[in-house]
């Protein structure tokens, strides 16, 4: 197995570009500049990136090496004119008063020297001799800047594009990190601090657990959760989540004079209560800078918490101020990008793999390889503008990196003399699975087989997700089963669960006599799911388990919804144009359709939403209660869905906002926390005397005897 990794040489990129003519160069920016954008909103907005920080820097260097040497071809939407991305549109605008840019990057010890001998040249006569630099961890997470008005929190946004972020003081005040209130005298009349808002290894791990135990998705790596914590309405959720916090620059002060360099000015954060990182360090020029950088790359991965890098900043705040910034960064300071857990092999050859929604992703068949580790031979290459964007082609030598994430990507290709005489990878125009038609959307990167309803591969994935916890939970429902019905030909689309019989069953590898009727009669129970879970469990293409459940609430009943216009769908809270439309198509496609009205025909019944919420006379807005243990009659998913229904929140774990805890047999460590919070506990009885109209449980329904808010 190939572990050697070619380094990332700075000067074969250079040497590359400059072999460009004009008319190669404006091909490659239409390639880089649209594919740089899309993937800077996956990270940024979306908090779902495809591609590794250090391939992104590598292309966007090359896109700034092109537009320096051909500054007409610079395009106005090109990703070197902006910080960030725009602010999504759930949250309020928060503005900056001071921009918060970002920073350049340096991929190497000798691009940490050129930087320092760039600062020498900028200050002339200023520099006095060696430079004294800042050198920080540079934490994977959130950015964010925190206002504080005489020492209370009243202000926190997140980075957005520099200009204008996003208002997250709501999650901001659940980080238990974040002092609401600062301590010492005296205090700033104003003080915006930044840093970066991240979860700790341990407790990215802990929540995974808890999603997983919950029948819910574990979230990919920490960044990403963080990022999307932060981003959430609901406090409550966050609140359950592990933030954490640490400052790492000031962002304008009134009312106070701060220290003269920008260590003592960290010092100053951390005496108000601020956290601020242990590991902070000064180093005096571009060697020192480089040791220390090099130690904190030797303990990164001892640390406990994600870094993905070092800053480093001139220390001296007057010499800062001298050397000013460009259009969207500080002159003085870089950002070095440690490389992710890496390798590099042979490419062999790429196949293509079929998801639930159709989606065709291009997979990389390698020669195998240890990353971090673990012995690597497939890794994902997400879809045809990647693979064009990195230059993939068969026989070449890639670079393989995990970054976190579980699955491998193909973070870059190491291009050789023989690179352009390699094959290019040939899309199929086919599904590989059926044969039918393949579609790419105007505005989707991802190709999709057209056939929704009987190509295999689909038609596996939408089965696990049909049979899975928040949809019909069928127990017995499990993959190689699946894998046996849709190979037998036994079942071709969903409605063919609810044909199956005694005899279809028994026949199958490991499924007696006990099984069969085991899974029969959850098939049977399955027909009465809600609405929401229902159209949970159709599988329409970015509806989940909260879109669907505002959408049954909203529209009523199924047949209100396959009537719906894309009007109508807007109107419902939380839907915007691209879901409305995927919804109203869904109904509208005849197969679709026809399928849905087998269900119906086979017993399915998507109750109207209505009536469910008509079975319980009580209005549970505003409480929030969590469910835990064994109940007698229930299923803890059957009373979540009874409390959403009338007006409730469920959430995951017990904290001082928790109303009630629904406490069945073996309620665990749960029950022992609400006591320790002094949150009422009430047992099923209890639960159903609230759904029917009581405002508090009797006392004969408390599983403790309290008396509870």
């Amino acid at each position: 197995m190939s572990t050697t990794v070619t380094p990332f040489d700075p000067s074969l990129l250079a040497a590359r570009v400059g072999g460009l003519d004009r008319e190669e160069a404006a091909a490659r920016l239409d390639v880089l500049v649209p594919e740089l954008n899309r993937h800077a909103k996956l990270y940024y907005t979306h908090d779902a990136p495809e591609i590794d920080d250090r391939t992104y820097d590598i292309l966007y260097r090359e896109l700034e090496l092109i537009e320096a040497r051909f500054p007409a071809l610079v395009r106005d939407d090109s990703p070197t004119n902006r910080v960030g991305d725009a602010p999504i549109d759930s949250l309020q605008p928060f503005v900056h008063r001071v921009p918060m840019l970002s920073l350049s990057n340096a991929m190497s010890a000798e691009e940490v020297v050129e930087f320092d001998k760039r600062m020498q040249k900028e200050l002339g006569d200023e520099a006095p001799g060696e430079l004294r630099y800042s050198v920080e961890p540079k934490l994977d997470g959130l950015a964010i800047e925190l206002v504080y008005e005489h020492g209370t929190l009243v202000g926190a946004g997140t980075r957005g594009n520099g200009e204008v972020g996003e208002d997250v003081l709501h999650v901001v005040r659940t980080i238990r990190a974040i002092p609401t209130k600062l301590v010492g005298a005296p205090l700033p009349a104003r003080l915006s601090a930044r840093g970066e808002i991240f979860m700790t290894l341990e407790g990215f791990t802990a929540m995974n657990e808890r999603l997983v135990a919950r029948g819910e998705e574990p979230k990919k790596n920490p960044r990403n959760a963080a990022a999307g914590t932060v981003r959430q309405l609901d406090p409550s959720v966050a609140a359950e989540r592990p933030l954490t916090f640490m400052a790492y620059a000031v962002g304008e002060v009134e009312g106070f004079v701060m220290p003269g360099t920008h260590a003592e000015q960290l010092a100053t954060l951390g005496s108000w209560g601020l956290p601020v990182n242990p590991l902070n360090t000064v180093a005096v020029g571009a060697d020192g800078v480089n040791a220390a950088i090099a130690r904190l790359g030797e303990q990164r991965f001892e640390l406990g918490y994600p870094i993905d890098g070092a800053v480093v900043k001139v220390d001296d705040v007057h010499l800062q101020d001298i050397l000013g910034f460009v259009s969207k960064a500080p002159r003085w300071a870089v950002a070095f990008k440690y490389p992710a857990e890496e390798a590099e092999t042979t490419l062999l050859e790429v196949t293509f793999q079929v998801g639930r929604t159709g989606a065709i992703t291009p997979v990389a068949n390698l020669e195998p390889v240890d990353v971090g580790g673990v012995t690597v031979s497939r890794a994902t290459l997400h879809n045809e503008d990647q693979v064009r964007l990195l230059d993939v082609r068969t026989g070449c030598r890639v670079v393989v990196h995990r970054a976190g994430d579980v699955i491998p990507r193909v973070g870059r290709v190491v291009v050789d003399e023989a690179h352009v005489t390699r094959p290019t990878v040939v899309f199929p125009t086919t599904c590989p699975e059926c044969g039918s038609e393949v579609e790419r959307e105007a505005d989707q990167a991802v190709l999709r087989c057209s056939n929704t309803v009987s190509c295999p591969a689909q038609l596996r994935a939408s089965l696990i997700h049909f049979g899975s916890r928040t949809a019909m939970d069928i127990d017995g429902l499990g993959e190689k089963l699946i894998d046996q019905l849709v190979g037998a030909g036994i079942v071709r689309r969903l409605s063919d669960l609810y044909r199956l019989t005694y005899e279809d069953l028994v026949g199958l590898d490991r499924m007696g006599r006990r099984s069969a009727e085991n899974l029969l009669d959850a098939l049977e129970r399955s027909k009465e799911r809600p609405l929401e879970r229902a159209l949970t469990a159709l599988g329409i293409r970015e509806v989940g388990e909260a879109t669907a459940r505002d959408l049954a609430l909203a529209m009523g009943s199924l047949a209100a919804i396959r009537a719906a216009t894309t009007e109508d769908l807007l109107a419902v809270g939380g839907i915007g144009p691209t879901v409305a439309e995927r919804i109203r198509s869904f109904f509208a496609d005849p197969r679709r359709s026809a399928e849905v009205d087998d269900l119906v025909t086979l017993g399915v019944r998507f109750p109207d939403a209505e009536r469910a919420a008509a079975s319980s006379t009580a209005d549970l807005s505003g409480k929030t209660f969590v469910i835990t243990g064994t109940l007698p009659t229930l299923k803890r998913s059957e009373a979540k869905d009874m409390i959403l229904a009338a007006g409730g929140k469920v959430a995951g774990s017990v904290s001082a906002r928790t109303d009630y805890l629904v406490a069945g047999e073996a309620a665990g460590s749960k029950l022992e926390k609400a006591t320790a919070l002094n949150v009422a506990v009430i047992d099923e009885a209890g639960l159903l005397a609230m759904l029917a109209g009581g405002a508090e449980p009797p006392e004969s329904a408390r599983a403790d005897g309290s008396v509870g808010p």
